[in-house]
């Protein structure tokens, strides 16, 4: 595993690229977008049991009631801080480190106890490695417990980079993330599109000038669907057709040999 860099806008953009094996493309199919961002919380995978279980381990800690996995979702999305911070009602900064390192350390800890992909999500994964497209992951949730994640589920060596909330100096919806993929894989901002399940998402491509495609399976899939993504979509496999042109049909010439005639 190697170690790349780029400058991006007046700070280095360092992280460790995985290569992608099975690269290649499929027949003569043409691309609209060259490079895939996706979220990972809500968009790749469904932690919302894992991320609730440690939001309610450090609450019982604090003799605080247990929140439900809804109202647990509608925190996420910020990075573990503000997820920490809302979960706790607080925003006491002497009060918030600590639950928020006993949150980290038990989450560390669990962070694959429910964890799963998406239904379909791994076979999209593969067509669209299979058509050539650069894939890669944009998170607040720290490098660290990401690519834990995605290695324990088989996944990491699918994508060439994973940037985290501590990845780079700010994180989503500031483009600085999406700024280091683009110098990373030096991908002109109209080929890339970002997949996510929030608002943040959207904000995130917007100021990065790049594409956004919504989910409909996130955390908070309704209040996305009220901002009006400019791309949509229900179920993974659909993000096929958004990305990889079919080829066209083929046709033979008049004087073909192989062309039917009619008598």
């Amino acid at each position: 595993m190697g170690v790349g860099h780029g400058a991006v806008g007046g700070f280095f953009c360092w992280g460790r690229w995985p290569g992608v094996a099975g690269r290649g493309t499929v027949g003569t199919m043409a691309l609209r977008y060259d490079h895939v961002v996706f979220d990972l919380d809500g968009t790749l995978i469904d932690s919302r049991l894992d991320l609730a279980a440690a939001v309610n381990h450090v609450r019982r800690g604090l003799g605080m009631s247990e929140l439900s996995v809804e109202n647990v979702c509608e925190y996420v999305g910020e990075g573990a801080r503000v997820l920490v911070q809302r979960s706790l009602g607080i925003a006491d900064s002497a009060r918030i480190e600590p639950a928020l390192q006993t949150f980290l350390e038990y989450y560390g800890e669990h962070l694959l106890d429910h964890t799963r992909p998406y239904a379909g999500v791994v076979d999209v994964l593969d067509a669209l490695a299979r058509a050539g497209v650069t894939l890669s992951v944009l998170t607040n949730k720290p490098e660290d417990k990401s690519r834990a994640i995605l290695e324990g589920l088989g996944l990491l060596d699918r994508f060439i980079a994973v940037v985290g909330g501590d990845s780079v100096p700010s994180r989503k919806p500031d483009p600085a993330g999406i700024e280091c993929l683009r110098a990373r894989t030096a991908t002109p901002p109209e080929r890339l599109l970002l997949v996510g399940d929030s608002d943040v998402d959207m904000r995130t491509a917007a100021a990065a000038g790049v594409a956004f495609c919504g989910v409909a399976w996130g955390f908070k899939p309704e209040k996305l669907r009220s901002s009006a993504p400019p791309l949509w979509i229900a179920k993974p496999a659909e993000l096929l057709d958004l990305v990889v042109e079919p080829p066209a049909p083929t046709t033979r010439p008049p004087n073909d040999p192989t062309t039917p005639t009619t008598r």
